[in-house]
């Protein structure tokens, strides 16, 4: 392992065994690409919440995501330390053999997550929203579930049928103005509130989804997604007054964010027999490998590089060849829409693309860490609860 990892890893470890057995909170800013928190004096960003955080805490330089770095596989991992592959979530949908819905349901996952060794433990758990938390063992949730959609929001009717209940209408009671048609991150901050005074569960889990609408339909580190951050600044503020006293926050995100300003196919280059995986096109024919290595002569046709065997072998991806487009520019599907000005489930390696990850708490050094890997998170957050996930190969 790279003396850089190991480095990243030990301080890691020792905030771990400084905050050990304490609650801990995490916060998942959907999207919040590393960029906006390392360059927030560059972009101009509005967030004294988050300058706290990071002159106090520790800030990681980037987190390396996982294929597809799209939500919903990404948030599993967030909790598991799992590969898709081994926890079961593939994408944000279910493959169209098994009919194409979200993966909404615990039931379908392969691993145990945090909750499930939170039970075991005998500590309470709280979800808001996060993904694949229908059904789930969690003592306080409103799971992340929809039947209609209005940017971030979702609506609120089918999350409180989906989760604990009575919950949504005992938060309802508490502060009237969380009854409203679809639920955006401010009730999310008003559930995550009420949840952490009245219940002060362990494990708390937040899912805010603001940003990413703002980010695909206007692209990120543009002034609508930085507004969202700017919003979601003041959500963090208000959860850490509710904490419970030696809480340990954590702020991360699922992936990063690009600016798409072309969508190209590997059609149009004459690669029939490509395919789209992890944001690359794979090339499964020696027709296909010779046309998209032939594109790459002409950098006006989108196609940067050839990814090599040992990054495919790392994000378990397999085809004879595979290749990656050049800085705003992504492949696409022919015939798919691709009107979004940002857009993710790129390669987790492509230039800066990277996710987040800031601890905060009692116990946790002030620090500036190199990248880390996002399968390491869940073990760092298992090590702060007094809990264990099993690593896996």
């Amino acid at each position: 392992m790279p003396l850089r990892r190991l480095l990243s890893l030990a301080l890691i470890c020792s905030a771990a065994l400084a905050a050990e057995k304490r609650s801990l909170i995490v916060i998942s800013v959907d999207g919040l690409d590393h960029r906006y928190l390392r360059d927030r004096d560059r972009l101009g960003l509005k967030i004294p919440v988050l300058r706290k955080l990071i002159r106090e805490g520790t800030l990681v330089d980037g987190v390396t995501g996982v294929v597809p770095t799209v939500t919903w596989p990404s948030h599993t991992t967030l909790i598991t330390g799992a590969r898709p592959a081994q926890h079961g979530i593939l994408g944000n949908r279910r493959p169209a053999s098994e009919g194409g819905d979200y993966y909404w349901s615990a039931s379908l996952l392969k691993v145990p997550t945090l909750w499930h060794k939170a039970r075991q433990a005998g500590l309470k758990s709280a979800a808001i929203t996060w993904p694949v938390t229908v059904d789930a063992t969690i003592d306080y949730n409103l799971p992340e579930a929809f039947v209609k959609r209005n940017g971030g929001g979702m609506d609120l009717a089918t999350i409180a049928a989906r989760g604990t209940p009575g919950l949504a209408d005992e938060i309802a009671k508490s502060d009237p103005s969380f009854q409203q048609e679809f639920m955006d991150d401010r009730t999310r901050t008003l559930a995550t509130v009420f949840i952490l005074k009245r219940y002060r569960p362990a494990l708390m889990l937040l899912h805010l989804v603001d940003h990413d609408a703002a980010a695909h339909e206007h692209g990120p580190f543009s002034s609508q997604a930085n507004a969202e951050i700017e919003r979601s600044d003041g959500f963090i503020g208000q959860i850490i007054k509710a904490a419970p006293k030696g809480a340990v926050v954590a702020v991360v995100s699922d992936h990063g964010f690009e600016r798409i300003d072309r969508r190209i196919t590997a059609e149009d280059l004459g690669a029939k027999g490509a395919t789209l995986a992890g944001g690359l096109a794979v090339a499964s024919t020696p027709e296909a490998a010779a046309a998209l290595r032939a594109s790459m002569k002409d950098a006006r046709n989108g196609v940067l590089r050839e990814v090599s065997r040992t990054e495919l072998q790392q994000f378990g991806v397999t085809g004879l060849a595979a290749f990656e487009t050049v800085e705003h520019t992504a492949w696409t599907r022919p015939g798919a829409a691709g009107g979004e000005r940002g857009d993710h489930g790129l390669w987790p390696l492509r230039n800066d693309y990277r996710s987040s990850y800031l601890l905060w708490g009692e116990g946790v050094p002030a620090a500036k860490v190199p990248e880390v890997d996002m399968l390491e998170l869940a073990h760092r957050f298992a090590s702060i609860l007094g809990l264990k996930l099993d690593r896996l190969n």
